[in-house]
């Protein structure tokens, strides 16, 4: 008898996440249908399609422009499930925002409903793990201190080991890099990752470049690299540029889609917190993680928090082992003079090298998308092949 799974993904990120579940998925499973809420990458593996996620990643003010179009889309999606579809389980991926609504319209009718990916409830909003021991039937986590936290709200929960760890590209070594782009294998390459959004931009990419000025002023020979996000176009970098680098002081090379290459293959990079930390971890590429916000967002951040800590590598450590340098402490005298002694041979280089492996390894080497489809399929009950 085909069984039926329906996904819901609210982003680029939950689509690929959801495709390597499927993947994975079809190799234990005979018969299964698949509908849900993607992309591209879910569709091509012959996914049906009720809504494109295109019609829900939003951000900022217009997210409040699309509350009624989100609230119309989960009532069709229940009513679909409910009249038509009828799925054995149900699978969220991660935009806590609207999956965590959605799931308590599903519980209201008896579905199955498992999540991978949890909303960071250990980054703020504590509060949501109590919607989460009500609507959800099992979470699957892939950060390892999540699990007590879930599991001490009394959510059915379990770690299921990191995707990056299996799905990062292989790094990129110096040499090559240096050769595809006229670079100097044999000086100091540092990377510099002010973030994928234009707000993040906004705050950080002038205080990375003045920290920038400041290294090579101090050692002329440094070259910097920065990686620019695919979804940011080249106007909105260079017109910030202009009024910090106006005369391209700084030796400095702009490369786009790039960002494993410029990760793996850079000496030492300078971070906007996020997953990008996790990946530099996984690469061991030593580093330094900063944040500026708009001050009442800064402070919410810091009324609402549940770890004392930003970075992941620090989070997942549970020690101090990347300087943090965050809103008013984002001096770039500090970061400039921080780098530098990260940059070169140096203890405190060794000891950040040796703490990363550490936390790679409480990573573990769990395939996550492979475990999440063994649950699934245990759960549905299905023969294999």
């Amino acid at each position: 008898m085909t069984k039926r799974l329906f996904i819901v993904t609210g982003e680029p990120s939950g689509d690929i996440h959801a495709s390597y579940v499927i993947k994975e998925l079809k190799k234990l499973i005979n018969e299964i249908e698949i509908s849900g809420v993607g992309g591209l990458e879910m569709k091509e593996l012959g996914v049906n399609l009720l809504y494109d996620h295109s019609d829900m990643a939003v951000v900022g003010l217009d997210s409040f422009k699309k509350i009624p179009h989100h609230i119309k889309m989960g009532s069709n999606i229940i009513n679909y499930l409910n009249n038509d579809f009828k799925p054995d389980l149900v699978l969220l991926i991660d935009y806590g925002g609207f999956n965590l609504r959605l799931a308590k319209e599903l519980k209201k009718f008896n579905h199955k409903v498992f999540y991978y990916i949890s909303p960071q409830v250990w980054a703020s909003r504590k509060g949501r793990l109590k919607k989460i021991k009500a609507y959800t039937d099992k979470m699957m986590l892939i950060l390892p201190f999540e699990e007590p936290i879930h599991r001490g709200a009394g959510v059915n929960a379990e770690f299921v080991g990191h995707p990056l760890v299996s799905q990062l590209p292989e790094r990129c070594p110096k040499e090559t890099f240096c050769k595809e782009n006229n670079l100097d294998p044999g000086k100091p390459l540092v990377g510099l990752f002010p973030g994928s959004r234009k707000m993040e931009i906004s705050f950080l990419l002038e205080t990375f470049i003045n920290t920038a000025l400041i290294m090579q002023q101090k050692c002329p020979e440094i070259q910097f690299c920065l990686a620019q996000s695919i979804n940011i176009s080249d106007n909105y970098i260079n017109n910030i540029l202009q009024n910090i680098n106006p005369n391209n002081k700084l030796n400095l090379t702009i490369l786009k889609n790039s960002n494993y290459k410029v990760l793996s293959a850079s000496d030492f990079v300078i971070l906007a917190s996020g997953t990008v930390t996790l990946e530099a971890t996984i690469y061991n590429t030593p580093m330094i993680i900063s944040y500026k916000s708009y001050k009442i967002a800064y402070y919410l951040y810091l009324m609402l928090r549940y770890i004392n800590k930003l970075g992941l590598p620090n989070i997942i450590s549970g020690k101090d082992i990347v300087p943090e340098f965050l809103q008013k402490g984002a001096v770039p005298e500090l970061m400039a003079d921080t780098s530098l002694k990260l940059l070169h041979k140096s203890s405190e280089r060794t000891t950040m090298i040796n703490d990363l492996t550490n936390v790679r390894n409480l990573l573990t080497n769990n395939i996550a998308s492979a475990r999440v489809a063994e649950i699934i399929y245990n759960e549905i009950k299905i023969k294999r092949y």
